[in-house]
């Protein structure tokens, strides 16, 4: 998908949103490596401003979770990824008191994918800033978000 094809909108609300036989809300995320493999690129949170890796619900209009993790790339971290593995599910890892209606229980699909563009405008580009962090940097940023740690982890960066 050509930069200039891609929307300069973002996806908001849950109406095409999937969910799980528990009722859980589906969610496709990526790891964003550098081609080197000695960065990855973090974005900000818009809720709590932490750190997090680009990540949303994966809609009913999208084949694979996949293309759901490639349009969250753009919308929220605006880079171009190739998707090189897939890191599997993770489940959530948050405690009941910290789901909220705004932030359901949720079930992660995340794959690693290598940042072939990153564009200067994207879609949340002022909602959200970006970093490209090393692994301990990283690690250190997304200490209190155990599912994206574990997505950290599983990924073929190098340590």
């Amino acid at each position: 998908m050509a930069a200039h094809q891609l929307p300069m909108e973002a996806r908001t609300g849950r109406s095409n949103q999937r969910y799980g036989s528990q009722g859980e809300r589906l969610v496709a995320g990526i790891v964003p490596l550098s081609s080197d493999k000695y960065y990855v690129l973090l974005i900000q949170s818009t809720r709590r401003g932490g750190w997090v890796l680009p990540k949303g619900g994966w809609e009913t209009d999208e084949a694979t979770a996949q293309d759901a993790a490639k349009r969250e790339a753009w919308e929220e971290a605006g880079i171009i990824c190739k998707i090189t593995y897939d890191l599997g599910l993770i489940p959530e890892k948050r405690k009941p008191e910290q789901l909220t209606a705004q932030a359901p229980k949720a079930a992660y699909h995340f794959f690693e994918g290598t940042v072939e563009k990153q564009e200067a405008q994207w879609p949340e580009m002022h909602k959200r800033a970006r970093q490209w962090m090393t692994f301990s940097q990283a690690t250190q940023a997304l200490a209190d978000r155990p599912e994206l740690l574990d997505a950290l982890n599983r990924c073929t960066m190098h340590r």
